[in-house]
Formats: C-alpha cells, structure tokens, sequence
C-alpha cells in the first residue's frame, strides 16, 4: 500500500489494539436483544451458512453509510482507509500475523479464489508453471473454487486432482493419508506439486475466524481466506485474506486505479461499492469482548454445545456423529435415520424444506452415497445415508435442537419417507 498517501492513516493508527477489561458480562437478556430481529419462530441453528450480526454491529454499519451519504467526498479521501486501516489492525492481532500489510479485506472467500487462481494462470502462461503441474484440492471444495480451477488454471495448461475426503471420518490421520495419495497423482505425467519447496498453498477457511484459532504463522500457508460474516458476526459480505508478502503478481480481480499498489490497497477500493462491511470490525471487537473470554470464550461455548447437541440428537435417533468431537468447531454433523430413506441430493433438499415449512426448523440437510458395505455407518433398520448439519452461536437456545429432535421423530411417526415429501 502506497503509504505516503494520506488517507491511509498515521503511525498513530499502528499502535497495538490491547483487549479491554470486562466489567460485566454480557447477560441473556441482553443477548436476545442484540438478535431480537431474528424470526423468532424459526429454530435457527444453520449458522454456519450466512452468519448472524447483532444489532449494535447493523447500528454501527448505519452509521457508516450514514457518514457516506451525507458527505461522500469527505468520507472518501478522509475516513474510508483510514477505517479499513482499524479493521485489518485488528485482524492482524487475531490471526497473528506480523504485518497489517499482508492482510487484505475482500468480499469473501469466492473473491480470494479468483485472486489466488488468477496469479496461479498468470504463472503458466508465463511458463514459471508448466503443463500438468497439478492444484490439489478436496472433492468437498466449495464449488465457486472448483469453477475458478476450470476458469483460470485449466485453460492454460494445468490439471486438478480432487481428493476424496473420507466421510464419516475418525482421525486427523485419515485426511493426511488421502491427501498425500492425492499428492501421489498429481506427479503423473510429469506434473508437480509442492514438496519443501516448490508452488503454493491456499487455505479456504471460510467458517474458521471466530469458530477457531486461527494462526498464520503456525499454518504458514501463502494464502489464508475467511469470512467474517459466518462467525465473526459482521455483516454481510466481507472476509480477510492473508498474503504471504514475498508473493508478487497479486491482484484483486477488479482492476480500479489502485492497481499495483498492493492487494490491500486495491481491495480497499474497486469502485463505488458499500464498504461499511469492512469497517464495522472495531465494532464487532466490542461486542465479542462484552462476553466472558471474549472470542475464545465464544468459541469454547460454541464447540461445547454443539457438542453435547449433537450428541442428544444421534442417541435419540440411535444414529452417529459424523466426526470426533474433538475434530469440530461451531458445527457438527449427526446422521439421520435410515428410515427417512435420505438416497438421493433431492430427498435431502425435500427434507430440509419439509422441516423448514412445517416444522420451522432451518437446518442443512445432506446426502451421503454408500461407498463400502463393509465399514458404511448402519442404525437398527439400515444404512444411515442422510446428516443433518447443525451449528451453535451465542443467540441458540437447547428448545431449538429439541425442535429439530421432535420434528425427525414426528416424521418417522407419520411413516414419512423423503422421496414423498413435498419440495416447493
């Protein structure tokens, strides 16, 4: 980032935020407030897909569009970067990054795949990559990165290699075994992939800032991406991207007249947009800390309750989780019963708005083909092919799983299958 200019703020800006001291913690009442304009009818307990942001972060953002409409010039060469200047300060310290320059704000982790993929095509055409040199991903990648693979990567000469995530899966273990064979395949036909010391590494952390730790120097991978607006309780839409600073050739995928200044300082502006997103985050510092242990104190209650929610649930339904506890956060998944017949992707959406229209309950609902007879997950009556996927933030209550509980049951009792529930 250009720092000579102005309105990237002062030393003064770069002083170390320091975590103030609670004097109460937050009560009940006063959460149920910050989310009173949740329907109050549904058991919302789908976080982990669009976030949740209380009302003194929407207050916050008010106030920041405010600012902009009534003196946009003003706002524009005074108060914009300077703003997103505080925000990525404070993501720093969270993540433990060293500098605040490698720390960019963007739209989300769709944004920073095309960042990432659009270097990675540039470095083939340019001949540093070369034909059949493999990116490596999991078959269970969010699909906007897979179409960016087939956008900016395949054209110009490289391959992909999806590897298989083993589901239910039981250990850290399983994972690095099916990742080091995917390794294995992307050195056929003379492909190469990163050992001690070629290419890169791109985390897509979507749900990790505010469900766990994150540490970038630990992970020490080149590209770090993760939506505030999932558990960290911004609004929508926003994510920081960590850039390793000895990369060059990293661009925003809106080229504006910040270009070549450096990913923050282009991400910073890409023209006239809604940025109040990305500088409500000193706000969002606020609220979190009004908890006991701020962040980490959430995301301990989080895992813990989700948890022994989980847990309730597959013991009522004599099902399984599809993990070891200690391998989640914020999010678990519990099988359902096989007697629901969940055999097909559209019988798990029938399900999910079944129990969305006629229960009330917003949760994500997913299939899972049988792959070995020999070691597929069974209940009492058959193979359990059907998860539900349930998360818990700071606004969910015990009555909200105890809803989804009856309403499986309930279903089961009316002899209900998913194939003949209704969709739309």
């Amino acid at each position: 980032m250009d720092n000579d200019d102005p309105r990237n703020g002062t030393e003064e800006n770069h002083r170390e935020i320091k975590k103030p001291k609670l004097t109460h913690a937050i009560t009940e009442h006063e959460i149920r407030h910050e989310f009173s304009h949740h329907e109050t009818a549904v058991a919302r307990i789908n976080n982990g897909s669009f976030g949740s942001c209380p009302n003194s972060v929407l207050a916050a953002q008010n106030s920041w569009q405010l600012r902009f409409l009534r003196q946009p010039d003003d706002f524009f060469f005074n108060k914009l970067r300077k703003g997103i200047l505080d925000s990525r300060l404070i993501i720093k310290d969270i993540i433990n990054a060293d500098d605040v320059e490698d720390i960019s704000l963007i739209d989300n982790a769709t944004t920073a795949a095309a960042i990432v993929l659009q270097q990675f095509g540039r470095r083939f055409s340019s001949g540093e990559f070369r034909d059949n040199d493999s990116v490596i991903i999991f078959h269970c990648a969010y699909q906007a990165v897979k179409k960016s693979i087939d956008a900016y990567v395949i054209p110009v000469g490289g391959s992909v290699v999806e590897v298989q995530l083993p589901f239910p899966v039981h250990s850290d273990q399983e994972i690095i075994a099916e990742f080091k064979k995917g390794l294995e395949r992307g050195k056929v036909n003379g492909g190469r992939v990163r050992e001690e010391e070629v290419d890169q590494i791109f985390v897509d952390g979507a749900h990790a800032i505010g469900s766990l730790r994150v540490d970038v120097k630990e992970i020490d991978a080149d590209f770090y991406v993760s939506n505030l607006y999932k558990w960290l309780f911004s609004p929508p839409s926003v994510a920081f991207m960590y850039c390793n600073k000895k990369l060059k050739d990293v661009h925003h995928p809106v080229v504006a007249h910040e270009y070549g200044k450096g990913l923050p300082a282009e991400s910073a502006w890409v023209g006239m947009r809604d940025y109040s997103p990305q500088l409500v985050v000193p706000t969002i510092l606020e609220f979190v800390n009004r908890f006991e242990g701020g962040i980490e104190g959430i995301m301990r209650r989080n895992h813990d309750m989700v948890v022994k929610m989980g847990i309730i649930l597959k013991e009522s339904w004599g099902t399984i989780l599809g993990s070891p506890p200690e391998m989640c956060a914020g999010m678990i998944m519990v099988g359902l019963p096989s007697k629901l017949c969940v055999t097909s992707d559209d019988d798990a959406l029938r399900l999910r708005f079944y129990l969305r229209v006629y229960h009330a309950v917003e949760v994500p609902v997913y299939y899972q083909a049988l792959r070995d007879a020999e070691r597929d997950p069974r209940d009492k009556d058959g193979f359990i092919t059907g998860y539900v996927r349930i998360s818990h933030q700071v606004y969910n209550t015990v009555d909200d799983y105890h809803r989804l509980k009856t309403a499986i049951i309930q279903i089961l009792e009316d002899g209900k299958i998913c194939s003949k529930l209704p969709k739309e």
